[in-house]
């Protein structure tokens, strides 16, 4: 406790050089804990965006098609069918929902106005699995499934694009000429993670949409399936892959005629990516921290020299070599300690300040206070020690004769 008060003393002696030398501890710290917390921001970003498109949920697409060697992209050939989906809702045990879908980009019409825009046919079930609220209006229903209903539910970006300030629940529009009547307005969704708008699009009946617009013998888009609990989206990936290839009659050793994407596995993949990617800015971010180990090692060794004469006086009325080396640690440490309180402070407002303005948003945890906080007082140590030893080595006599 002694030893504290001499060292705050001392220190106090130098207000402005003792601020000045913990500046580099502030910024390093506070950077640390910014980059953590943007980081840390962006994942939880991610994650709610993709649980909002739907945690559970698989993507069955068209696969590739290989001939004469030449292996086709993704989507050159496609023998999904409707029957595909009803099938994999009746004899997969770990799916609670499919939903087929079929997708193109037609242009809408609303009196004078026109707008290109994303025309998704599909069924109510693709609503529950990708978790769509509407903000006014109805889904369409089973029934409009069945018996080819000409009804659309939109996004918002249409609804501004068509109908400005007009309510758009209840009004005809035409796609490819054909009228439709809207039936809903979905709720705002904004970008999905691949920057896609979610909200550029309008929802039809599959059956509407295949006869009306995609022509009979159109091909499945896709087909989107709900597992029952994340926990069991493997088996389910498993189960829709051996039940497709037995329904395609995929004779064994031969390539899949389709291509299964987990939300699972690229949520893991984007998480991995924003982790790295705050390990590598923390990285940077502390090298300032050394920096300002380096300006209180330089701070320490011009103090050593100043007081030279009151370190002879000290042990020639008694103290040990570990007292003097006891006391120019404490300085360090009170030194890097109040500059880890003021990053600290600093880091948290900063991050704040980027989730505001910039929209960005910031998740500070403690583990990153923590972890930033203990480097500095770990830099105290290390930087504070060199100069601490040498002042508890120096000469009693010849400390003493030092002007």
């Amino acid at each position: 406790m002694i030893a504290l008060k001499i060292s705050c003393r001392a220190l106090l002696r130098n207000k402005i050089r003792s601020l000045l030398t913990m500046l580099g501890i502030i910024i390093g710290v506070s950077a640390v804990i910014t980059m953590f917390g943007i980081g840390q921001g962006a994942r939880e970003s991610i994650r709610d965006k993709i649980a909002g498109m739907g945690s559970n949920m698989l993507h069955v697409e068209p696969g590739s098609l290989t001939r004469g060697g030449i292996r086709g992209g993704r989507g050159t050939i496609n023998t999904l069918v409707p029957e595909d989906a009803l099938a994999i809702v009746e004899k997969c045990p770990s799916v609670a929902l499919a939903s087929p879908a079929a997708r193109i980009t037609a242009q809408v019409v609303y009196g004078n106005l026109n707008w290109s825009t994303r025309v998704l046919g599909t069924t109510p079930d693709y609503m529950t699995i990708r978790k769509w609220r509407k903000s006014s209006g109805n889904f369409f229903y089973d029934t409009d499934v069945r018996y080819g209903t000409k009804v659309a539910v939109i996004g918002k970006t249409v609804a501004e694009n068509l109908f400005q300030q007009t309510p758009p629940v209840g009004e005809i529009i035409r796609i490819k000429r054909v009228p439709f009547k809207v039936v809903g307005l979905l709720e705002e969704r904004g970008q999905s993670p691949l920057g896609t708008d979610q909200d550029d699009v309008i929802l039809v009946p599959f059956t509407t949409a295949k006869k009306r617009l995609f022509g009979k013998h159109s091909r499945l888009g896709r087909i989107v399936v709900s597992a029952k609990d994340e926990t069991l989206m493997k088996t389910a990936q498993e189960e829709i892959t051996l039940l497709l290839r037995e329904r395609h009659r995929i004779r064994g050793g031969k390539e899949d005629d389709f291509i299964i994407r987990n939300m699972a596995d690229i949520q893991e993949a984007a998480a991995s990516s924003t982790r790295i990617m705050t390990i590598v800015l923390a990285s940077i971010a502390s090298v300032s921290l050394l920096v300002g180990g380096i300006g209180i090692m330089n701070i320490m060794l011009v103090s050593v020299t100043e007081r030279t004469r009151e370190i002879g006086i000290r042990m020639a009325v008694g103290a040990r070599t570990k007292n003097i080396l006891f006391q120019f640690l404490i300085e360090s440490l009170v030194l890097c300690s109040a500059g880890g309180i003021l990053g600290v402070l600093l880091g948290i407002s900063v991050s704040k300040v980027i989730s505001i303005f910039a929209g960005w948003p910031a998740v500070v945890s403690v583990q990153s206070i923590i972890l930033s906080f203990c480097f500095a007082l770990a830099i105290g140590v290390i930087f504070g020690l060199y100069p601490a030893r040498k002042a508890s080595m120096l000469n009693p006599i010849e400390a003493l004769r030092y002007e």
